[in-house]
C-alpha cells in the first residue's frame, strides 16, 4: 500500500483521536481555571507530568470503552452514554494515578469534581454538531421529488425509521401520529407527534402529507386493519415495516419499508410454540415429507430443516417444485442430508422402495389434490390419488414400523359436500383406524384455507385485479378460515408432538372471513377503488361449494389441549373389516375405472354424503367458466 493510500485510510481516526486527546488537555486545564476562578489570590499550577498522565490514562480509557468504534455522522444516545461513562471512569484512574505519582499535590479534589463533566461536554458536542450540520446540508439539497411522510407509530421502530429516513433524500419526515398519552406533544428527533392514530386522516391533510409509513411491527391483525383503514381514509399511498417474527425468522429487514399484504391484515398473533418438545420429536430423526413441493409441503420442509433432523427425505411428483425447493434447501443448510424422490405417492413399487431405503421415522403426509371445483367430475383421479395413495403410504409406514405418521388434512372432510371432502375425510378414516392396529402413531391435522397457497383464491384475486378486473366471488355471504403458511405448519409440527396416536387435532383458525371483505382489501391494497375502479362480480355457489367451513363434525365432541390454538376430536370408530373391503373395492374400482362403484364405495364409508350437487365429467366445461367469472 502507497504512503498516500496509508495516510488516506489512516487519516479520518488518526483526527479524531487527536481531537479527543486536544479536548481531554483542554478539559482538565478549564477545570482547573474553574476551581481556581472562586479563589483568585491561589495562582493555578500543574506539575510536570500531569498533563502527560492525564492524556495517558483518558486515552487508555477511550480505548477500553470502545469511544472510536462510533461514527460521528451517526451519533446517538448510545454515543454520549458512552462518553460519560469514558468521562466518569477516566476522572477515577486519573485520580488514582496522580495519587500514585504526587498525592494529588497541587490538584484540589474539585477539579476531579468538574473534569467529567466539563470532559462529556467537550467530546458530544462536537459529535453532535457534526451530525447536525450533516443532516442539515440533507435538508437543504433536498430535490424537488422529495415526499413528506407521516410516519404512524413513534415507538423504537417509528424512531429508528425516522433516523434511516432522515439520511434519504427522497423523504422529510414531518412527524408522527401514535396512540401513547406519554408521547403527546413530544419531539422524537426533533420531528413532533402531531396526534392520535384516530385523528390520522386530518392530520394528513392538515401538514400536506404525501406519502404514510406504518411502523408498527407488533401490531395484531385488528389494529392494522384499523389503521389501513384510516390510511385509506386520507387517499394517500401507504407502506409498512415486516412484522417482527418476519424479521426475527430472517425473511425481512427491520426497516425494509414494503407493500401492506393481506396477509399483515388477516394474520394473526404469533403462534407461541413449545420448541423443545418439537425438538425431541424431530431432531436427529430421519423424516419424511410427501407433496414437499407444494405450498404447505415446502414450508413443512423448511421447518423441519432448520431442527436438526438427521436426514430429509422429498417426495414430490411435480419436476419443476421439487428442484425449486431441493435448490433452495441446499442452498441454506448444506450440511442437510437431503434426498429428494420424483415419485408418485400412489405408485406401491416406488414407495415400497423408497421406504426400505430411506427407512423414514417421521412422516408428514402433505401430497393431495385439493381444487375443490376441479376435483368435482374427477372422482376416479380425486379417490386414487386423495384416498388410496394416503393408504399406500399409510400401510408402508405401518410396514416398516415408522415412529409418527400425521396426515394433513382439510375442514372440507368435516360433514364434506365435495369430492375433494370427501376423499379426504375417507382418508383420515383409514388413518384413524389403522392407528389401532399399529405400533405407529398416526396423527391427522385439519386447518382451512392458508393464504396465498397455490391454487388459492388470492393469487386469483391479485392477478384478477392486475388485470383490471372483474374479481370474481362466488356468493356475497361466502365466508372462509385463513391462516398464514407458517402458521400452519409451526402448528401441524406442535400437533405431532402433541399427538400419541389416532388423535385429529384441528388448528385455531381464529374467525372467518368473508370472502367479498377480502376481495374489496385486496382491491383497496391494490390502491383500486372496489365497485368502481375494480368491478366485483358474483358467479353463484360451484359445485360442492359450502357458504360456511366446519373444523369438527358434531359427533367429533371437539376439547382443548396442551396448547391454546390446537383442539383435539373425538374419534368416530369404523369397523376395520367393513373399511378394509370398501378400500380393495374402491382399488378395484380405479383400476378398471368404474366410477359408479367408486360412488357406491364413497357412499358405503359415509353415508351423510349427498352426491345430488356432484358434477358429471361433462359439467367440467360450465365449472371453468364459473371460476374465470364468464357468464
Amino acid at each position: 500500500m502507497s504512503i498516500r493510500k496509508l495516510v488516506g485510510v489512516v487519516h479520518p481516526r488518526v483526527a479524531v483521536v487527536a481531537h479527543d486527546l486536544l479536548v481531554t488537555a483542554l478539559a482538565w486545564w478549564v477545570a482547573k481555571e474553574l476551581r481556581y476562578a472562586i479563589d483568585p489570590q491561589l495562582p493555578v499550577t500543574f506539575g510536570f507530568f500531569e498533563f502527560p498522565i492525564v492524556l495517558l490514562v483518558q486515552g487508555l480509557i477511550y480505548a477500553w470503552t470502545g469511544l472510536y468504534k462510533g461514527v460521528w455522522r451517526f451519533a446517538s444516545l448510545p454515543d454520549l452514554w458512552n462518553i460519560l461513562r469514558a468521562a466518569i471512569v477516566g476522572t477515577v484512574a486519573i485520580g488514582v494515578a496522580l495519587f500514585l505519582y504526587g498525592r494529588l499535590e497541587g490538584v484540589p479534589r474539585s477539579v476531579l469534581l468538574l473534569y467529567p463533566f466539563v470532559l462529556a461536554l467537550f467530546l458530544g458536542a462536537p459529535r453532535l454538531a457534526y451530525r447536525f450540520w450533516k443532516d442539515s446540508r440533507i435538508d437543504l439539497f433536498m430535490n424537488a421529488k422529495t415526499q413528506r411522510v407521516l410516519i404512524v407509530g413513534a415507538d423504537r421502530a417509528g424512531e429508528a425509521l425516522a433516523r434511516d429516513l432522515h439520511r434519504d433524500s427522497r423523504y422529510v419526515v414531518v412527524g408522527f401520529v401514535d396512540d401513547q398519552r406519554s408521547l403527546r406533544g413530544a419531539r422524537i428527533n426533533g420531528k413532533p407527534v402531531l396526534g392520535t392514530l384516530d385523528q390520522l386522516p386530518d392530520v394528513a391533510k392538515e401538514a400536506a402529507v404525501q406519502m404514510l409509513l406504518i411502523a408498527l411491527p407488533g401490531a395484531n391483525a385488528r389494529l392494522m386493519r384499523h389503521v389501513v383503514d384510516l390510511c385509506d381514509r386520507t387517499g394517500l399511498p401507504y407502506r409498512t415495516v415486516p412484522k417482527l417474527e418476519d424479521v426475527v425468522a430472517g425473511r425481512a429487514q427491520f426497516n425494509q419499508i414494503k407493500e401492506v399484504s393481506i396477509e399483515d391484515l388477516l394474520g394473526r398473533d404469533a403462534v407461541e410454540l413449545d420448541w423443545t418438545r418439537i425438538r425431541e420429536t424431530l431432531t436427529g430423526r430421519r423424516v419424511l415429507v410427501t407433496g414437499g413441493g407444494g405450498s404447505i409441503g415446502s414450508e413443512l420442509c423448511r421447518q423441519v430443516a432448520r431442527l436438526g433432523v438427521q436426514a430429509l427425505t422429498i417426495v414430490e411428483s411435480s419436476e419443476y417444485n421439487l428442484y425449486q425447493i431441493s435448490q433452495e434447501l441446499r442452498a441454506a443448510y448444506p450440511e442437510l442430508l437431503l434426498n429428494s424422490v420424483l415419485a408418485d405417492c400412489g405408485d406401491p413399487i416406488a414407495m415400497r422402495r423408497l421406504f426400505t431405503e430411506v427407512r423414514p421415522q417421521v412422516v408428514f403426509h402433505a401430497a393431495a389434490y385439493k381444487h375443490v371445483p376441479m376435483l368435482q367430475g374427477q372422482l376416479r383421479t380425486a379417490v386414487r390419488n386423495n384416498v388410496l395413495a394416503t393408504r399406500n403410504v399409510a400401510d408402508l409406514a405401518h410396514e416398516t414400523r415408522v415412529e409418527c405418521f400425521v396426515l394433513i388434512s382439510t375442514d372440507k372432510a368435516v360433514n364434506p359436500t365435495s369430492v375433494m371432502g370427501a376423499c379426504k375425510r375417507i382418508a383420515e378414516i383409514w388413518c384413524q383406524n389403522l392407528n389401532a392396529n399399529s405400533s405407529t402413531h398416526f396423527i391427522t391435522v385439519r386447518f382451512g384455507n392458508v393464504l396465498d397457497s397455490a391454487g388459492s383464491v388470492v393469487p386469483l384475486f391479485r392477478q384478477q385485479i392486475s388485470s383490471g378486473g372483474p374479481v370474481t366471488v362466488t356468493h356475497p355471504e361466502i365466508s372462509r378460515y385463513f391462516m398464514t403458511i407458517p402458521e400452519a405448519t409451526q402448528l401441524i409440527l406442535q400437533a405431532a408432538a402433541l399427538g400419541k396416536g389416532g388423535e385429529i387435532f384441528a388448528l385455531d383458525m381464529g374467525e372467518p372471513v368473508k370472502i367479498r371483505d377480502l376481495a374489496e382489501q385486496m382491491i383497496r391494497l391494490a390502491g383500486k377503488k372496489p365497485g368502481t375502479e375494480i368491478p366485483i362480480v358474483y358467479t353463484g355457489l360451484r359445485s360442492g361449494e359450502k357458504l360456511f367451513e366446519e373444523l369438527f363434525h358434531p359427533l367429533e365432541n371437539y376439547s382443548a389441549t396442551a396448547h391454546n390454538k390446537i383442539f383435539l376430536a373425538q374419534h368416530r370408530p369404523v369397523s376395520w373389516d367393513l373399511l378394509q373391503v370398501q378400500m380393495t373395492r374402491a382399488a378395484d374400482s380405479v383400476r378398471s375405472y368404474d366410477e359408479e362403484e367408486l360412488r357406491r364405495c364413497v357412499s358405503n364409508l359415509l353415508p351423510s354424503f349427498c352426491w345430488t350437487d356432484v358434477a358429471q365429467p361433462d359439467n367440467v366445461v360450465s365449472i371453468r367458466r364459473n371460476e374465470m367469472g364468464e357468464k
